[in-house]
């Protein structure tokens, strides 16, 4: 999962790509980078973590422009790295650089196609330099000194012709503009809006309506499925639909845990989304367990507490925060290995004794993924003198792999992953646990909008909506993903050092 910006302004603009990445470093903690364009020529600055590490003084300053990208990461195959840091750069043609969220599922083939028939040089394993060089090789095989927006939208038919999986994308081309994109189901989410600066109008695309509202943009709306956004460099904006047969069937997890609760994502609001999966959920315990007795609800910060507000109005429950969080311990669902994360588990939340003392406690969390936060969690309301612990999920049971750009963990290390719910409740502690009905679930974020033709709910149902992922594919992907294989790759990494060929100042 990554965070995408893209902005066509009338000054600098790497200043507000800097405040949008900001607003949007929740959708990933590896790396960051900018790309602006002035005179012909390209600036960057990109490097592993956050924001508000990777970019300093001066390097705001060398990043001189009125039309840029911006880019934070992190690892959707395990890899990870400064070399992995995007935007990645092509020179030819005219100079593009193209920063991406999602995964392709025929990546493989497409690197084959890239270097047997494009003749085009790939200088990492990463998908997002196999989808820049599919879009440069189409813009190229057009032959044309100036590209006009419709030869733009002419090469991201043929990208969407080429390339499977689920992705959007944001590339700027040298004196011509910005374009973004988003693969015909609409699996990974971009929105476009519009600022006027009382002369003339500036458009900025992002992952998150949350990043418009920041720099007081108005939302346009959504990048539809296979559509294609072009701002050219004197503030003109050009929309085409670039596939030939698209459907809008979002990934379901955005609203479930990636998402700031303050985003629409295909006009649904995420908020309003949130608070309805804690009331259907109040009511499946309703309808389950009618006597059980429950004293206090309990959110695991941050992304569960809409649900679990809800979920104890809907029961008639005292709402209680029980756990506080150092804000400044980075998500664990992302922390790259299983040691790493059992360690800042701790450090993350600590109890509030007297919420849990001779109490009957419903702790809720958004999902629960490997397992190892909440068996954690769950242990600590118990040494903080918890009666009963019982555990309520948002999501239905996770049990298989992500393949369109969220790095869930290789199946063999998701807890629920060929288990029962009885036995995933034992192996985590508790005395009770409730899972989220998919239907349920569905239709919580379907009430939002009446209009999307369905969700990708693959890490839940195994049903891979693109319909090109085997038994084979999800083996690789449990070589890749799996927590020795991360260990191994970020060796070979830290040996060869950085592989990247354009080499940033510190």
């Amino acid at each position: 999962m990554c965070g995408l910006v893209g902005m066509v302004g009338k000054n600098d603009v790497a200043p507000e790509i800097y405040d949008a990445l900001t607003v949007l470093q929740h959708r990933g903690q590896d790396a960051a980078g900018i790309m602006t364009c002035s005179g012909g020529r390209f600036s960057q600055r990109k490097s592993e973590g956050l924001v508000r590490d990777v970019f300093r003084q001066h390097h705001m300053q060398m990043l001189r422009g009125s039309v840029g990208i911006g880019h934070v990461r992190y690892p959707t195959a395990g890899s990870s790295g400064a070399a992995l840091a995007q935007p990645f750069y092509v020179n030819s043609p005219y100079g593009i650089a193209l920063a991406h969220n999602g995964n392709l599922t025929n990546s493989e083939q497409l690197t084959r196609e890239l270097f047997q028939d494009d003749l085009r040089h790939l200088n990492t394993d990463s998908d997002s330099e196999v989808l820049l060089n599919v879009f440069a090789h189409e813009l190229q095989t057009l032959g044309k000194l100036s590209p006009s927006p419709e030869d733009v939208f002419t090469a991201i038919s043929a990208v969407h012709r080429r390339c499977r999986g689920g992705y959007a994308a944001v590339a700027l081309l040298v004196n011509y503009g910005v374009v973004a994109f988003r693969d015909p189901l609409g699996i990974r989410p971009l929105v476009v809006g519009v600022r006027n600066n009382g002369q003339s109008e500036e458009y900025m695309v992002a992952s998150e309506s949350v990043a418009l509202d920041v720099l007081g943009f108005s939302l346009l709306g959504d990048v539809a499925p296979g559509e294609a956004v072009f701002i050219d460099m004197q503030g003109q904006l050009y929309r085409r639909q670039c596939a030939e047969q698209t459907s809008l069937r979002p990934c379901i997890f955005e609203h479930v845990y990636f998402a700031r609760p303050d985003s629409l994502m295909d006009q649904i609001s995420i908020y309003k989304t949130r608070m309805r999966q804690g009331e259907a959920l109040g009511r499946k315990i309703q309808r389950l367990r009618p006597d059980l007795h429950i004293d206090v609800v309990i959110p695991i910060p941050d992304t569960s507490r809409i649900a679990a507000q809800s979920m104890a109005y809907e029961l008639g429950i005292k709402f209680r925060e029980g756990l506080m969080k150092n804000r400044y311990i980075g998500r664990t669902f992302i922390m790259p290995g299983q040691s790493q994360r059992r360690k800042s588990v701790r450090q993350k939340l600590n109890p509030v004794p007297l919420e849990f003392e001779g109490k009957n406690v419903m702790l809720v969390d958004d999902s629960i993924v490997r397992g190892t936060t909440c068996r954690q969690i769950i242990q600590m309301a118990r040494d903080a003198g918890a009666a009963q612990v019982y555990f309520a999920s948002a999501a239905p049971a996770v049990r298989y792999p992500n393949v369109y750009g969220i790095d869930m963990p290789s199946a063999s290390e998701l807890i629920a992953h060929g288990r029962t719910d009885e036995e995933v409740c034992e192996l985590i502690g508790a005395d009770w646990l409730v899972y989220q009905d998919l239907d349920d679930l569905v239709q919580c974020s379907l009430e939002g909008n009446p209009d999307v033709d369905g969700f990708d709910c693959s890490v839940f149902n195994g049903h891979y909506i693109t319909g090109d992922v085997d038994q084979n594919y999800l083996d690789r992907v449990e070589s890749l993903r799996n927590d020795d294989a991360l260990t191994k790759r970020r060796k070979a990494l830290q040996q060869d050092g950085a592989l990247v060929g354009i080499h940033n100042d510190a």
